[in-house]
């Protein structure tokens, strides 16, 4: 069973990995947690379920918007999506706490739009939150789902970045 649930996961990551020509990087950091560090209770479902801060660096000059997703590949179906934002600014440098970055909001995999933070059934998840600089702006509507939103930047990634958080809930 471990290994259905693994080829996927690896399928869809080494695709997000692919989509960025010439290895360019950027950065997401936040000063709620480090990067491999533990996620704070309050920005998960065990908690208030807002947004953490976060903050974008090195936006390339070629940027014409940002996309920004959040994910779970430990989740038992495999890749879990909790938040997709696209056509964001790419003078973007911050998301406040508790706040919706401007642009178009699609459909995680609770079934809503916006954010739906860290909520793993049991063991510790790796939550990834992964920021992606585009040469042009996104022609979806709001509530698009993750693969059409991965099909739309195939090939317009200019640079990306990552923040890894882990959340375990408490029994």
């Amino acid at each position: 069973m471990p290994k259905v649930i693994v080829a996927p996961t690896l399928a869809v990551a080494l695709a997000i990995v692919s989509f960025a020509s010439g290895g360019a990087k950027m950065k997401i950091t936040s000063s709620a947690f480090q990067g491999g560090g533990n996620i704070p209770s309050k920005f998960t479902c065990d908690g208030g379920d807002t947004t953490p801060p976060l903050q974008i660096a090195e936006v390339p000059s070629a940027a014409k918007s940002l996309a920004l997703v959040v994910d779970d590949p430990d989740a038992p179906s495999g890749l879990f999506t909790h938040w997709m934002v696209w056509n964001m600014s790419p003078q973007t440098n911050a998301i406040a706490e508790a706040s919706t970055p401007k642009g178009i909001h699609g459909t995680n995999d609770f079934g809503k739009s916006g954010y739906g933070g860290p909520c793993p059934p049991s063991g510790t998840h790796r939550y990834y939150f992964k920021i992606f600089a585009l040469d042009r702006e996104l022609d979806l509507p709001p509530g698009t789902k993750r693969s059409q939103l991965d099909a739309a930047m195939k090939g317009h990634v200019v640079a990306q970045g990552e923040l890894m958080g882990r959340y375990s809930r408490k029994k």
